[in-house]
């Protein structure tokens, strides 16, 4: 883990994330990210690390894999037929 570092806000409430910080996170120009904060700490995740960590949590209450979006979209088509 990189050593903390001090910064400053800048215009239009910027912060400048330092070379250090963006090469252990893997960013690169233009990367989305998320934040989040959680008791007054900012946290600052690659969207796709964060998409990853979301589907591995998914993944282990589906143990067999099964396509839930497909799940859901015919179970509305059934509701709909119904109507």
């Amino acid at each position: 883990m990189v050593a903390s570092v001090r910064t400053r806000m800048r215009q239009g409430g910027r912060l400048v994330i330092p070379a250090q910080y963006r090469r252990e996170l893997h960013l690169n120009l233009n990367q989305e990210v998320l934040l989040s904060l959680e008791d007054g700490v900012l946290h600052v995740v690659p969207l796709n690390l964060a998409v990853a960590r979301a589907q591995a949590l998914v993944k282990k209450y589906n143990p067999e894999h099964r396509s839930l979006s497909d799940e859901l979209i015919a179970l509305r088509r059934e509701e709909n037929e119904d109507i």
